[in-house]
């Protein structure tokens, strides 16, 4: 039985992202579509910048999880344009970004607030954070290292 697209973007809910992985790949906002064509499952997925490490790995990460359901035929197409953006994160992604430490992305282009104790009194470390996607933040209140997602 071939199973309905909405019980697919279900599962895809359950791929975390190999860097940050208390994220889903759809609360990141990569998936960015998923047809059936025929008998196999097209995937698109947009990196977070086009040349993302973890890439090759979100896509294995995919078909395992898809395979592991019953889907026999799965095709990952990377699609670079429109380039992924910040603003493709869901609610529930940033809420879980800020509870892992991790601030979400402001257009203010700096944290709102420390992901530790909720102060606006931050200072940027460096533009520079774990990852190339991420800067390095300290909180003047609590002292907590942190990390600040860009805005992309």
């Amino acid at each position: 039985m071939t199973p309905d697209l909405p019980t697919v973007w279900r599962w895809l809910e359950d791929v975390p992202d190999p860097e940050i992985p208390v994220i889903s790949v759809v609360d990141l906002g990569i998936v960015r579509d998923v047809a059936w064509d025929g008998d196999t499952l097209d995937v698109a997925v947009t990196p977070t910048y086009s040349g993302c490490p973890a890439t090759s790995v979100i896509a294995m990460d995919i078909e395992t999880a898809l395979y592991g359901r019953g889907v026999r035929n799965v095709r990952i197409r990377t699609r670079i344009a429109p380039p992924w953006t910040t603003d493709w994160l869901s609610a529930k992604g940033r809420a879980k970004l800020r509870e892992y430490g991790i601030a979400p992305p402001s257009p203010a282009g700096g944290p709102e607030a420390c992901p530790q104790c909720g102060s606006a009194n931050v200072t940027r470390v460096s533009q520079f954070g774990s990852t190339p996607c991420k800067a390095h933040w300290r909180c003047d209140d609590c002292l907590e290292p942190f990390d600040y997602f860009k805005c992309i």
